[in-house]
């Protein structure tokens, strides 16, 4: 959906913002190991090397991530609720099916990270990098991502609802299949589609990006654009 007359703007719903207050945390224990199907409350997990351990299945309730290391971390299917996480790292973090609600990621530095039929809602992703991450088939709602980095983002299949994406840089991303509503990306700073332009309705977009993006158009469209 292009804005032509402010009118389409003022119906773009945007999105309802995680606002997590933590309680007082409890510091997890040093040296201590993730369990499948875990249950974890009111912890902070400040500096830990997660790598490699087992946490599929784990609820996170009310915890803080600080500086953790995720490499190759487990959480297939695990919760996180009224959380943050803030400054993790990692390569091949497995959240595939996992559920975020009421989260904020903050400055995280990730690559390969699995997320493929997640179910994310009122998350905001603030700053950091993120590479290669795989959203296929999730489902995104009220999602802020907010002055961060995707590299080669994979939404596939995935639905859309109340997204922003205000000072994100997106290159190479794949829509291929996605379904979107009130996906509001005129604020980001830099708007690559690799796939999938053709599935940008139910999106809004600015003027000057419908300009950038008229070669992937006229493309999609079988248009020769000859000088």
């Amino acid at each position: 959906m292009v804005d032509r007359s402010g009118a389409a703007a003022a119906k773009v719903r945007g999105a309802r913002r995680a606002q997590v207050r933590l309680p007082p945390l409890v510091p997890w224990e040093d040296g201590a190991r993730l369990e499948p199907d875990g249950d974890y409350d009111g912890l902070e997990f400040g500096g830990a090397d997660l790598g490699g351990q087992e946490g599929a299945g784990a609820r996170f309730m009310d915890c803080a991530l600080v500086a953790c290391g995720l490499d190759g971390t487990a959480l297939r299917r695990a919760r996180f609720l009224d959380s943050t996480l803030t400054g993790i790292r990692g390569v091949g973090t497995d959240l595939s099916e996992a559920t975020l609600r009421d989260v904020e990621v903050t400055d995280a530095r990730l690559g390969g990270v699995q997320l493929h039929g997640g179910v994310l809602e009122r998350v905001v992703v603030r700053g950091g990098k993120i590479d290669y991450l795989n959203l296929r088939t999730a489902r995104l709602k009220d999602v802020v991502f907010d002055g961060c980095v995707l590299v080669e983002p994979d939404f596939g299949g995935a639905r859309l609802e109340r997204v922003e994406f205000p000072g994100c840089v997106l290159k190479g991303a794949d829509l291929t299949g996605v379904t979107m509503t009130d996906v509001d990306l005129r604020g980001a700073a830099e708007l690559g589609i690799a796939r999938g332009v053709d599935r940008l309705g139910g999106a809004v977009i600015s003027p000057p990006q419908l300009f950038d993006l008229a070669p992937a158009f006229a493309a999609q469209l079988g248009v020769r654009v000859v000088g």
